[in-house]
């Protein structure tokens, strides 16, 4: 009897375990439901975003942004003088426009950025330089003459003016927020081919002693910059304005992905220079400087390794007046350390002429401290 319970309990045993496997995996066998499975979480690589979100398009910041880009249009009379005619002869030599036959026509092209309902256009200087017309032509099929407000060739920057009514403007970003990697469009003409927009990133920012323009602190950027773009617009995601394009790294003549745009902020105050008081005021001391490098240290017999090393100083300037002499290290003006030659320079320009401003040196391994009125930064300076 043992037995044959014992050859019975196995297959019975066997078959309930095999109903409740059946049961737990089907329950719909028995009319029930299955039962919830456990929250399974996985790290997941998230999706391409930005912080202000992924973007499939950057159509809205176009449109935004493009209606206030204008093309620029300029002409200029160039001479050609021929080295086999004598001058006079040249001069009495007339086309059928009347121009001299030593002088040509002369157009070029450029972009600009309307910045205000009242007209106000940026671009670069070279774009206008020495034009005898210029005509700007907006995005809406409307063009008309420019006049020139003032230009700024330190910057690189120009201030036109147009007499047009419902003008389309561009909003202005805080440059100084931009931050590399940021996704940027360029807007503007380039090769005259109408306009165009590309796309890039900031790939750096305080760009400086690139002996492009004196007061360097650019943008730059791999979104395609080509000749006529200058003048034209870097704008954010949000098509607001971060920079005006005005230069480009290139062994062809063409874009190789290393282009420079003048930040907003700094296109901003020199605007407001050039319109309020007709040109851009800049605090003036009259010295050359370098950067006192290790070795220059050490051949001046001394262990300082930050200063800036006057290697000039112009004729009747303030810093002459002052007495400081060629071979003095500018430790600090007015306290703050001169850390080197682009600080100071931009630290004095701060400055409004007439202003009084106290400067430490080192000269044959003494301090020196002077006091000097800042003057007035001349627009061609004669050492």
């Amino acid at each position: 009897m043992n037995r044959l319970l014992s050859y019975i309990s196995w297959p019975v045993v066997c078959g309930v375990l095999l109903a409740l496997l059946l049961v737990q995996q089907f329950p719909q066998l028995v009319g029930g439901q299955r039962p919830a499975q456990p929250a399974i979480t996985l790290q997941t690589v998230p999706p391409q975003t930005t912080e202000q979100g992924f973007r499939s398009s950057y159509s809205s910041a176009v449109l935004t942004a493009a209606p206030a880009v204008v093309n620029i249009y300029t002409t200029k009379i160039a001479d050609e003088t021929n080295p086999l005619l004598p001058q006079n002869e040249m001069e009495g030599l007339r086309g059928y426009d009347g121009i001299p036959r030593n002088r040509r026509m002369q157009s070029s092209l450029g972009s600009g950025v309307i910045m205000s309902p009242e007209g106000y256009i940026l671009t670069n200087s070279h774009v206008i330089k020495e034009a005898s017309t210029i005509i700007v032509a907006l995005r809406d099929g409307r063009d008309t003459r420019a006049r020139v407000i003032g230009d700024d060739p330190e910057t690189d920057l120009a201030v036109l003016k147009i007499e047009l009514d419902n003008l389309p403007t561009i909003t202005l970003a805080n440059s100084s927020s931009a931050r590399v990697g940021d996704v940027v469009l360029a807007i503007g003409n380039p090769f005259g081919v109408g306009q165009t927009v590309t796309m890039g990133i900031v790939s750096a920012t305080g760009r400086n002693e690139l002996n492009i323009n004196t007061y360097e602190d650019f943008i730059q950027t791999d979104a395609a910059i080509n000749p006529g773009n200058s003048g034209g617009a870097l704008v954010n995601a949000e098509g607001h304005l971060l920079g005006i394009n005005a230069a480009i790294f290139s062994r062809s003549g063409g874009s190789q992905g290393i282009g420079f745009a003048i930040p907003t902020d700094l296109a901003r105050s020199v605007m407001l220079s050039i319109i309020k008081q007709g040109r851009v005021i800049r605090g003036w001391l009259g010295i050359e400087a370098q950067p006192l490098t290790p070795e220059l240290a050490e051949s001046f017999g001394i262990s300082l390794r930050d200063g800036i090393l006057i290697s000039g100083v112009y004729k009747n300037s303030p810093a002459s007046k002052a007495g400081l002499q060629r071979g003095d290290v500018i430790i600090a003006i007015n306290g703050v350390e001169a850390g080197d030659g682009r600080t100071v320079m931009d630290q004095v320009a701060r400055q409004r002429p007439g202003e009084q401003v106290v400067i430490k040196v080192l000269r044959q391994s003494e301090e020196h401290t002077l006091t000097t009125v800042v003057g007035e930064r001349p627009r061609i300076l004669t050492p």
